[in-house]
């Protein structure tokens, strides 16, 4: 059973860092492929991205039961191939119709992947092991993008198409291969902790989306996901950057290398972060992340007074990504694995689906900072101080919430990995 899982996990990891890879190639050149290479103007490349975002809204609720009922793996696999034939077709495209057709598919089938690739991940590992599983995941996807993007950006070229179209292609070669690849991993079920949700009669019955909503726990998870996403990954490239580029005075090379601080960050920290974080309560875990996160928003406050020489306000710029940065890696081994030990056995896809869609949404709603950090720079900063010292406090009420090894699955380092599952333990019955 042990190496049926360690083998299926390989493979895993192995497809989720070359689609990562192949996404890493396109991202960062849709703008520019879409508004300056096809002629179409910003607001028809400002248009592909909504459409992003809408297919991956549309998606997502109906997924989870999908990969309860039929499994990840071939959730994964048509997943796969529509993202590869919208990547496809996007290269190809000239004109505002197909390009957002071919938006919707790849943003319909990007979106799909999370949440089967996350259930294969829990399927192929254990309440003890998720941890290290979901924080390989979170690196070799960080090591995948910014290897892609780098690549990418000695291939493009504004005056010939024909190099865009190459990228699409790469890409859309990408998601065959991890199509290919997940066709190959025999999949184990992997222990659980079991009743992760109270047995209440009240709770039987109804619509998986229902017997969620009534899940204390998995609420507050999502509305602390909400807000994690919206308050980091949301104004990265929005809010944050209009604070920079406006208030502190950052050039686009520097926006630049915060983004690269960040990404360094991440890969250089991730394990050593880890071994930090998987000893330790999860809600505390988070708690912290927005404490961290509460300075780095003070640091970018400080790039933008205006009080030194560029080169500071670039630096606390740059500082501020770096500590984005080590709060995802805090965050990748902790978020993802209490989603799967929260879910019910059966209900693991569902509960993905559902944490995916909340990300989604925060990202939609991220741009929405624009306004603030452009017009009213201090109080962006201010509001968003607020935001992350409310990650820490809706952190540690989650922790309430949460049974001892949902919160520190460290608590069961010792169990039998072949048990079929694992009765959540209590406090009291775990041995020294």
């Amino acid at each position: 059973m042990t190496k049926v899982m360690g083998a299926a996990m390989r493979r895993i990891q192995a497809g989720n860092a070359l689609t990562a890879f192949g996404i890493g190639f396109t991202v960062p050149f849709l703008y520019i492929y879409v508004a300056q290479v096809r002629g179409l103007g910003s607001m028809a490349a400002t248009s592909a991205f909504v459409a992003f975002a809408v297919s991956a809204l549309v998606a997502l609720p109906l997924t989870g039961r999908v990969i309860d009922r039929r499994g990840p793996v071939p959730v994964v696999i048509g997943a796969a191939v529509a993202a590869s034939a919208g990547a496809l077709s996007l290269g190809l495209s000239t004109g505002i119709v197909p390009i957002l057709l071919s938006a919707l598919a790849l943003g319909a089938g990007q979106a799909v992947m999370q949440p089967a690739l996350a259930t294969m991940i829990v399927w192929c590992s254990t309440p003890s092991t998720r941890t290290r599983a979901f924080a390989l995941q979170f690196f070799m996807q960080n090591l995948g993008l910014g290897i892609g993007g780098l690549i990418g950006g000695q291939i493009v070229d504004e005056s010939r198409p024909a190099s865009f179209t190459l990228l699409f292609g790469i890409e859309a070669v990408m998601f065959l291969v991890l199509a290919g690849v997940i066709l190959t991993v025999r999949m184990p079920h992997a222990p659980s902790i079991k009743d992760a949700v109270p047995r209440d009669a009240s709770q039987a019955g109804g619509s998986a989306w229902k017997r969620l909503l009534e899940h204390k726990a998995m609420v507050k998870l999502l509305v602390l996901g909400f807000v994690i996403f919206f308050a980091c990954y949301g104004q990265f490239e929005s809010g944050l950057a209009a604070f920079g580029t406006e208030a502190a005075g950052i050039s686009p090379s520097t926006l630049g290398f915060a983004l690269a601080a960040n990404t360094g960050a991440i890969v250089v920290a991730q394990f050593v972060v880890l071994k930090l974080v998987e000893k330790r309560r999860r809600s505390r875990v988070i708690a912290l992340v927005g404490l961290i996160w509460t300075v780095a928003w003070v640091i970018a406050g400080f790039s933008g007074l205006g009080h030194g020489s560029a080169m500071m306000a670039a630096a606390a710029f740059i500082t501020t990504y770096a500590l984005f940065g080590i709060g995802e890696a805090m965050l990748s081994p902790t978020l993802a694995p209490l989603v799967a030990d929260l879910a019910p056995e059966g209900s693991v896809g569902q509960y993905n689906s559902a944490f995916a869609l909340v990300k989604q949404m925060a990202l939609a709603l991220g741009p929405l900072g624009v306004p603030l950090g452009a017009g009213v720079p201090m109080l962006y900063i201010g509001v968003f101080v607020l935001v992350s010292l409310g990650i820490a406090w809706l952190a540690l009420r989650l922790g309430k919430q949460l049974s001892a090894v949902q919160d520190k699955p460290s608590l069961l380092k010792g169990e039998a990995v072949p048990a079929p599952a694992l009765t959540a333990v209590e406090p009291e019955r775990v041995p020294a």
